[in-house]
């Protein structure tokens, strides 16, 4: 900033400094053109009684334009000489301008330089502070961590051996409950209270609820009475009898398993003679087979249980019809055409577990 102030004070004296030159120049020049001899002339005065000799004029003028011409380079010499002072007073004041710019130059320079090491010493200083900093905060983070994980792991301890302990305590009350549940040592009677009910004093003497009902001869769903007495088994009673109930389930698995054996080998009879029904049917058209035949379900005694008996075979989807005679009254189902679809039909009716019956046989319709 200072450079560039005494940069433009001294560009501002060299111009000044060249105008004034410029100026004296012309004023210099324009006196040293000669002026005309009428001009130098003086009038002659009218005041004159008598005209001067000639020759006197001559001598005067050629005095007065020495004198003038003397006059005129006293007065250029001093020009020249102011001017060349003014020049000098001039480049001495630049030179002490341009001495003091580069002096503040210097100046400025060296102190930038100095700044500059000023903050580098400041910024390294900075920098070793930080690193100091920065591993100072490194081993305290370090040691944080250190003591969380600590403080974790033994958080995490404190909680496992917690569990355990719960855990056995839990178990120690179920062996206790469990104990209090167990049926007793010997049969006992018991009076409902309230609330009372057969599941409910099942779970609490740790029985079956089967079991409970049938040592009571009651149904499992049966309810209790408020101050109903009741008999609860003895241990003894009650592993016997979860032993006959196994027994009795077993039994009635495996009777459900035969039934569902016989209701399939039903089925598939059912299908088979269906079929069969189907081919005879279609043997019959293509053979053109002559004569109607039926197949006889039931003799009945009287006309009203053959009706009876009739309308159980057609909600089966058969066509039935009776027939009075001397024995009885004939139930038939039928007529089919030709004695092959009649043989077949009789072989899916006693198949079929709707109707249930196996005494079914076929007769000449017509």
């Amino acid at each position: 900033m200072n450079f560039s102030r005494q940069a433009l004070l001294g560009i501002g004296m060299i111009l000044g400094g060249s105008v004034m030159l410029y100026a004296m120049v012309q004023q210099i020049g324009d006196s040293n053109k000669p002026q005309s001899t009428s001009a130098m002339i003086d009038k002659p005065s009218t005041e004159q009684e008598s005209p001067q000799p000639l020759t006197t004029d001559i001598e005067t003028e050629k005095r007065i334009l020495a004198q003038k011409q003397k006059e005129r380079a006293a007065r250029v010499a001093e020009q020249e000489r102011l001017a060349q002072q003014f020049l000098t007073e001039q480049e001495t004041a630049e030179a002490q301008a341009l001495a003091k710019a580069r002096a503040e130059s210097q100046q400025y320079v060296e102190n930038i330089a100095s700044t500059n090491e000023q903050n580098a010493e400041v910024e390294t200083e900075k920098n070793t502070e930080s690193d100091v900093k920065s591993k100072e905060a490194q081993d305290t983070e370090k040691l944080i961590k250190a003591a969380d994980e600590a403080l974790q792991e033994a958080k995490a301890k404190k909680q496992a051996e917690d569990k355990k302990q719960q855990a056995q305590a839990e178990k120690n009350r179920e062996n206790a409950e469990a104990a209090k549940k167990e049926p007793p040592t010997s049969p006992s009677d018991y009076q409902v209270k309230r609330g009372d009910g057969l599941i409910k004093l099942a779970r609490q003497y740790n029985m079956p609820v089967e079991v409970l009902a049938q040592a009571n001869d009651m149904s499992p769903s049966t309810s209790l009475q408020l101050g109903q007495n009741i008999t609860i088994p003895s241990r003894k009673q009650v592993q016997r009898l979860e032993r006959e109930a196994a027994a009795a389930e077993q039994v009635r698995e495996e009777k459900r398993q035969k039934e569902e054996a016989l209701a399939k080998k039903s089925t598939d009879a059912k299908r088979d003679a269906q079929q069969k029904l189907s081919d005879a049917r279609k043997e019959v058209k293509e053979t053109d087979a002559k004569g109607s035949f039926g197949v006889q379900v039931a003799l009945a005694n009287d006309q009203g249980k053959a009706d009876e008996l009739a309308k159980k075979f057609q909600s089966a989807g058969y066509q039935v019809k009776t027939s009075a005679t001397s024995r009885g009254v004939r139930v038939i189902v039928g007529p089919e055409r030709g004695k092959v679809a009649a043989l077949a039909l009789k072989d899916k009716i006693n198949s079929d577990p709707k109707v249930n019956t196996t005494s079914a046989w076929v007769l000449y319709w017509r």
